[in-house]
């Protein structure tokens, strides 16, 4: 077999997939360390577990605000929990919401998260395993399963953390005895880089890494005519809901407001009630502040006047208690007070029906790459057609569209990975989004064609993300007609390198696939030609050329090619190298001369006249050098088709900083493509699409390419 390094490790990867690997009952060892291993090495030698993979230290810190030079981090001591208190517990009398209060750490979006988790016992005991403990078989290490970018990942940490004046500098219990909410964030640190990397971002971020779900997102300024009912039924099934009041300026940040709410900060919702009060039904909404503290001062606050007309059972159901961080507030004061609200569903479910009903999934990852896949969006023609493209087939019309339209109902959520590890050094999260296109009735059921520059200029998106924005995912729902549409996800901007997760869902049976092209070449025979053939005055140049042994060397043949292509001002180019005329001579030298004879320079000849012909056409600005997208359109001209992981190498390997291919490096890809197709084939003489070949065989080929 002759394996591609990449596609052998994505094919081992969708083996390992396929049996049932990434899944929350075989979630993947993080860093490949297997918790019940290292857990018993550590007794079987009597000391307490230090995680090389994370060791505390600065680096396990941050960066800028929590780097080394930093006046936040000095002074800081990493320490076990008991050396902190005299009887350290790992969880007593259950995960409550109280366990989670924020520490010197802008992270209040990830306690949001952690504190609704905590509403579910089931859901929270598929992040922190039963039986880990501070007693029975305590050695310094504990593990938490975390969801990442469609696979559930086994996060091992030891239980070394960070304190300031003998106190946790970052999540803490208000217990101060107990520490699974402070052993989470440092595995949730450890996945993203250091604990500096968890500062700011969106709740429904960690929602989806606790539960595997997807998020939506609702504008409390525009929202649904049945808001209420929305809340009241998510939080029925369980899921998780975060909320926030934007903020207009950095000034705002955390500013308190009158009725002592937070600006910018992200709080959990936790329950949502009816009580009677003076007669009528009061819809009441409860909120929890991650600090521990701070809370609203309104009607239905902690202690206010209206309580006193509420049955004192009643009251005493719904758990009131001063400052503790949580408080109620009527759903009206919530829908004025509040900007935003995050619901994170368990299972996919459509959230307006009242009956759950399960969507079918299909998940799909992808790279933008600069000069390959990295398109950017619709406001740029010339490249947003190279994005990676994925068809859905919309077969069946929902059960109860809910008006007279025959319609489908799916939600596309894109999400761009490890992103959070880019700010160490200076990267952070991109601006995304995507479109999706109809395809036209007349191309239905047609082979799955990476569409071009043409299609997207001739037509309009049927749908898209709401906006493009630099959060980790974007997600929609989306109805459409039944019939087949391409999704197109983008950063904003063209040349924005990330890798990204694509999930579709779709409430009836459907068909989900990236369109990508066949690799295939269409070659011509190879020329059969004698040197009969050849005109007098081609023979003459090339006596003139070669010298009198008849036979161009590497030296020889870069001052021929230079000579000529000086000779074309339209071309940009910085002349062939040695190096590409070393290649040249190995990939035609047909008698393992190293040299060319008259044949063989005749045949080179007529193809560099031929691509030199295509890379004028390409070159559509008439620059001298290609795009890398116009390179893309030319090999096609040419007669390879090749998917995205191919380009991508190209790109890597011809173009240069700028994403231009000047003519050298053009002729020289060409060449290569043509050879190893060449090759592949008189390896495959039955055209099975594998190739078999011995050691030699395989040395000779890449050692000559």
């Amino acid at each position: 077999m002759m394996p591609f390094g990449g596609m052998a490790a994505r094919v081992q990867r969708d083996r390992l997939r396929a049996e049932g690997l990434g899944q929350h009952n075989n979630a993947i060892k993080y860093l490949n360390q297997d918790y019940e291993t290292l857990k018993q090495q550590c007794i079987e030698s009597g000391t307490l577990f230090r995680d090389p993979q994370f060791p505390a230290g600065p680096s396990a810190l941050g960066f800028k605000e929590l780097g080394p030079h930093s006046s936040k981090t000095r002074g800081v001591e990493w320490k076990r929990p008991s050396e902190l208190v005299d009887d350290p517990q790992f969880i007593i009398g259950g995960a409550t919401r109280t366990d989670i209060c924020q520490g010197a750490l802008g992270d209040c979006w990830l306690l949001a998260a952690i504190g609704s988790l905590t509403l579910n016992e089931e859901l929270l005991h598929r992040v922190v395993p039963h039986g880990q403990s501070f007693q029975e078989d305590y050695a310094g290490i504990f593990h938490f399963q975390i969801w990442q970018f469609g696979e559930w990942v086994d996060v091992v940490v030891d239980d070394q953390l960070p304190t300031k004046d003998g106190e946790l500098l970052f999540v803490h219990s208000a217990e101060c005895t107990e520490f699974w909410s402070a052993l989470l964030e440092k595995a949730y640190a450890k996945l993203n880089g250091c604990y500096e990397s968890l500062s700011g971002g969106s709740t429904t971020e960690g929602f989806e890494d606790f539960t595997g779900g997807v998020a939506e997102m609702y504008d409390l300024k525009r929202p649904p005519r049945n808001m209420g009912h929305i809340i009241r039924k998510a939080l029925e099934r369980g899921s998780l809901l975060g909320c926030s009041i934007d903020i207009t300026s950095a000034f705002d940040m955390e500013a308190v407001t009158f009725k002592k709410l937070v600006k910018g900060h992200a709080y959990s919702v936790t329950a949502f009630r009816d009580v009677n009060y003076r007669g009528q039904q009061e819809q009441l909404i409860r909120i929890r502040n991650p600090w521990g503290q701070v809370e609203w001062t309104g009607a239905w606050s902690d202690g206010s006047s209206e309580w006193n007309n509420v049955d004192p059972d009643e009251r005493e159901e719904l758990q009131l208690k001063m400052e503790d961080g949580e408080f109620w507030m009527s759903f009206r004061d919530f829908m004025r007070e509040f900007s935003r609200l995050e619901i994170c569903n368990l299972t996919p479910d459509a959230l307006t029906k009242d009956e759950l009903s399960r969507w079918h999934t299909q998940v799909f990852e992808g790279t933008w790459r600069r000069g390959s896949t990295a398109g950017g969006c619709r406001n740029h023609p010339a490249t947003f057609w190279i994005n990676p493209q994925f068809k859905i087939k919309l077969l069946e019309e929902d059960d109860d569209p809910g008006d007279d339209e025959v319609a489908c109902s799916f939600l596309v959520a894109l999400m761009q990975k490890h992103r959070r590890r880019e700010r160490r050094v200076g990267g952070d999260m991109h601006t995304i989004g995507f479109a999706v296109y109809e395809v036209p009735e007349e191309a239905q059921g047609m082979q799955n064609v990476h569409l071009k520059k043409d299609f997207f200029l001739r037509n309009q998106s049927r749908a898209r993300s709401e906006t493009f924005i630099n959060l980790r995912e974007v997600s929609n729902q989306i109805r459409l007609p039944p019939g087949e549409y391409i999704i197109v996800p983008s950063t904003f901007e063209p040349h924005k390198e990330a890798d990204f997760v694509l999930r579709v869902f779709t409430e009836k049976q459907s068909d989900t696939e990236e369109l990508d092209e066949e690799i295939s070449a269409d070659l011509a025979d190879e020329e059969e030609i004698t040197e009969d053939d050849i005109e007098d005055s081609f023979k003459s140049m090339f006596q003139q050329l070669a010298g009198e042994d008849m036979e161009i060397s590497v030296f020889e043949l870069r001052t021929i090619l230079n000579r000529v292509i000086s000779r074309h001002k339209d071309l940009k180019t910085d002349g062939f190298s040695l190096d590409s005329c070393r290649n040249m001579v190995n990939l035609m030298d047909k008698d393992g001369s190293a040299r060319l004879g008259l044949v063989e320079f005749q045949i080179l000849w007529n193809k560099i006249r031929s691509w030199l012909t295509i890379f004028r056409q390409y070159d559509l600005d008439k620059s001298g050098t290609m795009s890398s997208y116009e390179m893309r359109m030319a090999l096609e001209s040419a007669g390879f088709k090749l998917n995205n992981k191919l380009h991508q190498v190209v790109v890597a390997r011809y173009a240069d900083n700028d994403m231009g291919v000047d003519f050298d490096n053009f002729v020289c890809c060409l060449l290569k493509l043509e050879t190893m197709f060449r090759f592949f084939r008189s390896m495959d003489p039955e055209s099975t699409g594998t190739a078999v070949m011995n050691l030699s065989e395989w040395l000779l080929l890449t050692m000559c390419g």
